[in-house]
């Protein structure tokens, strides 16, 4: 079996499977020459051809276990009909949704038209890729895609996103409802394209109290998962609810969910004795240590691995690769981790 796939189904690896979040993206001269060649950053997610080089190019670089699907999060709310464009420096724009009302026109919509590309990027992935990779697909949580439908953007604090949850729970229900049908279609399409196995990340989950927490994390994630695994019983699902803190044991307690992604912020030890009896976990090193490099990357590298020797577990960040990111620190982790 491939080394990433048992990992996420509980057994334990002699070496730890490694791949990274946003291992393809800006840090790589390869993937910025693609990037120019494709237009927009829409474009790029379209261009299936563009989007399968730019997948294989860090597999090709550092030999990951994993290539992740090159996409992005907003492709779905794009495919349900609203307005998504990316301004160079800016990041994402949308017209907000605010009601009820706004929700009528993304119902019904066939969002496999729109996303027919990335489908077909998936199997042109598939096709290429070695035998003894996986090819990991994945989209936005509704809570964190929810925060940009709503907010019209990123946002920095979602304070204003929390309050719709108690001024208009009626709405926040219904685009959870309609984000769970659709983030769930997405993801199963991608499995049939030939994916093996799918993330849900749910960057923006920090900082919830525990009743949003439930109703716009959790409950949707299971929702999304269970609906997964019906209609292919074998895939594992990541889940990645960032910054929950001791709230990801409520995740992993899941019966949905096969491995639980951690943040930076999370205590090693903690989720050792917390996550792992539950399900796989993955991740956990700071990012900008693999942009410092040198001998603190090595050790908190080692310590990671150390820490959960004797459980199954996924070598990864607890967050993505930035784009200031010498590639030679990315070269000297996959070495760390693979016991140079």
């Amino acid at each position: 079996m491939k080394p990433l796939l048992a990992a996420a189904r509980g057994q334990e690896q002699k070496t730890p499977p490694i791949w990274l979040m946003r291992q393809a993206g800006r840090y790589l001269p390869e993937y910025r020459a693609t990037r120019a060649r494709a237009g927009s950053f829409l474009d790029l997610c379209y261009n299936s051809d563009l989007a399968a080089e730019v997948t294989l190019q860090p597999i090709r670089r550092y030999d990951f276990d994993a290539a992740i699907l090159f996409a992005d999060i907003l492709l779905v709310p794009h495919a349900l009909g609203q307005d998504v464009s990316f301004m160079e420096g800016e990041g994402p724009r949308l017209a907000p949704v605010k009601t009820l009302d706004d929700l009528e026109r993304f119902r019904g919509r066939d969002i496999h038209a729109q996303l027919a590309p990335v489908y077909e990027t998936v199997r042109l992935v598939r096709a290429r890729l070695s035998p003894e990779k996986t090819l990991i697909g994945f989209a936005g949580a509704p809570w964190t895609v929810a925060t940009y439908m709503i907010g019209g953007g990123a946002q920095r604090d979602p304070a204003a996103l929390r309050k719709i949850w108690y001024d208009d729970p009626g709405f926040a229900a219904a685009l959870t409802a309609l984000l769970v049908d659709a983030t769930a279609a997405y993801l199963i399409r991608q499995i049939e394209a030939g994916a093996e196995a799918v993330q849900l990340f749910d960057s923006w989950a920090a900082g919830l109290p525990e009743p949003i927490l439930e109703a716009a994390c959790l409950d949707p994630a299971d929702a999304i998962a269970r609906k997964v695994k019906a209609a292919s019983p074998g895939t594992p699902v990541i889940l990645f609810p960032k910054g929950v803190g001791a709230s990801a044991t409520a995740f992993a307690m899941l019966d949905s969910c096969d491995v639980i992604g951690i943040d930076h912020a999370h205590p090693f030890a903690h989720a050792r004795r917390h996550l792992s009896p539950h399900a796989t976990v993955q991740g956990g090193l700071d990012p900008m240590l693999v942009v410092a490099g040198g001998r603190r990357m090595e050790e908190e590298a080692r310590r990671l691995r150390e820490t959960f020797r004797g459980a199954p577990y996924i070598f990864n960040l607890g967050h993505g690769l930035t784009p200031d990111t010498p590639p030679e620190n990315v070269a000297r982790l996959v070495e760390i981790v693979r016991g140079a």
